[in-house]
């Protein structure tokens, strides 16, 4: 039997007999055939057959639209009973239905491919979601995804032994939940939010869809963009720049662009503001961080340039980084500065000490740094010390003491940090990552106060295929990982 078009999923109704599938599937006279199988006839399907009785579907949606109007390509069927009497609910059980989270998830799609299948199999296909910019939707990509699949569900979660899970979204959305080239390896879903419950209940009570003759798409939330983006992210710099007490980000870009990301206090941002186009003086800078040095309402950003030269930008929220206070010239010592990070390291309760890694291994405490100057120099170590092969440095309160304590990636991947630095020594060290470990592949990253605990202990990380995740709650171990941004 190979004549379906459409992929549907049975979904917990009063009655045992709605299912979900795409707003443009529906129409005509439709039968379901859960868990379909294609050699067989239709009198001969494992589960038996149901007839489509009703279609839901929302009055203002347009078939296979490019309209923001896409966003409500979603349908739900009420089925008849079977031959034999019974619901479908009764037979194979039911998925659950939850709102989309956000535009990241990690999501398992289901759908039957007939155009490119001639054995009509199913694919089953674990994919990341990120936006779909301009609608309100959600994009994952997967090759097989080809005609037939519209509708198929996209689980966030779901048992296979039962064959029921919680469904976030379905194929479906722009052009019908596909690019306008048709490709097999990227598939789009409307995100399941109001509009889309709202028609739930109206089918499950029976109810025709009524919603007028407009639609205001709902405000889109922000999004970071994608791992192909980011792997253009050379130096992250965490402080609270628009002095809001939310932890924001700042990013210098390869080209030089420098942008500010407005940290939302959950950890996730809001938006963003260029402060430095493309091919300016941050084309050249070697390692930045965030403090309080200046005293402002806002965080400072220290920035190191290749050519020795150190300046401090204040109140860059507010300022932007135009000009700055120079702290040391060209042809310093400090183009042997090979990572700075700042912190509170022993000498007062704000961000403005700052730990120095030299290109020699040489590790230094800045205390009391200002604009005035470097404030007083602690050797921590030794020229020549293994802290010559300190790939990544990043600084943050992850133990709750009096000092912060520092975060090193290695050049052979191991992952060390080291607990109250201050100007007696870099402090006691545990190792949180060992040898070989994932993260030879982290390429930069920076810790924060950015969620409600108001607490520096979060950690941003960017990987080499661009992906960048945050570490909540960081102690000595990593904390809870949460995608920022999809790999490329």
């Amino acid at each position: 039997m190979h004549a379906h078009h459409c992929t549907a999923s049975v979904v917990e109704s009063p009655g045992h007999n709605l299912i979900l599938t795409a707003g443009h599937c529906d129409g005509g006279r439709a039968v379901f055939v859960p868990m379909y199988a294609a050699e067989q006839t239709l009198d001969k399907q494992t589960f038996g057959f149901y007839r489509v009785a009703t279609f839901f579907t929302d009055n203002r949606y347009e078939h296979n639209s490019k309209k923001p109007l896409s966003d409500l390509d979603f349908s739900f069927g009420r089925l008849e009973p079977s031959q034999s009497g019974k619901q479908a609910q009764d037979v194979v059980g039911a998925n659950t239905l939850v709102r989309t989270p956000s535009y990241l998830n990690k999501v398992t799609m289901v759908g039957y491919p007939s155009s490119h299948d001639p054995e009509d199999h199913p694919v089953r296909c674990p994919a990341q979601t990120e936006a779909l910019p301009g609608f309100y939707q959600i994009q994952a990509k997967c090759h097989g995804m080809w005609g037939g699949v519209s509708g198929g569900p996209w689980f966030s979660q779901v048992d296979w032994t039962k064959g029921t899970g919680e469904i976030i979204g379905n194929v479906g959305g722009y052009n019908g939940g596909g690019d306008d080239a048709d490709d097999d390896w990227l598939t789009y879903s409307p995100m399941h939010g109001d509009w889309f419950f709202r028609l739930y209940d109206e089918a499950k009570n029976n109810q025709v869809a009524a919603h007028g003759s407009t639609y205001d798409q709902p405000p889109l939330p922000y999004s970071l963009g994608g791992g192909e983006t980011w792997s253009h992210a050379k130096l992250l710099a965490s402080g609270e720049y628009t002095g809001d007490g939310k932890g924001d980000l700042i990013v210098v870009w390869t080209d030089g662009e420098v942008t500010l990301y407005t940290g939302d206090g959950n950890g996730g941002f809001t938006g963003e503001r260029r402060l430095a186009a493309p091919h300016g003086i941050f084309q050249n800078a070697k390692s930045v961080t965030g403090g309080d040095f200046a005293g402002g309402n806002g965080s400072d950003l220290l920035v190191v340039f290749d050519s020795g030269e150190v300046r401090l930008f204040s109140d860059v929220g507010t300022t932007g980084v135009d000009g700055g206070t120079k702290l040391a010239d060209a042809g310093s010592v400090w183009s042997h500065a090979d990572q700075i990070t700042a912190g509170s390291f022993g000498t007062a309760k704000y961000v403005r000490d700052l730990l120095v890694r030299w290109s020699d291994g040489e590790v230094t405490d800045y205390t009391a740094v200002g604009d005035k100057g470097f404030g007083t120099e602690h050797q921590l170590e030794k020229p020549k010390s293994a802290w010559k092969d300190a790939t990544l440095v990043t600084a943050g309160d992850f133990t709750g003491g009096n000092n912060w304590d520092t975060l090193v990636r290695w050049s052979d991947g191991h992952v060390s940090q080291f607990q109250e630095t201050g100007p007696g020594g870099v402090g006691k060290e545990i190792q949180m990552a060992p040898a070989g470990s994932i993260w030879s592949h982290d390429s930069v990253m920076t810790a924060g106060s950015y969620d409600s605990n108001g607490w520096p202990d979060d950690l941003v990380v960017r990987w080499s295929d661009g992906e960048t995740g945050m570490y909540t709650h960081t102690g000595a171990t990593f904390g809870t990982e949460r995608m920022l941004v999809p790999p490329k």
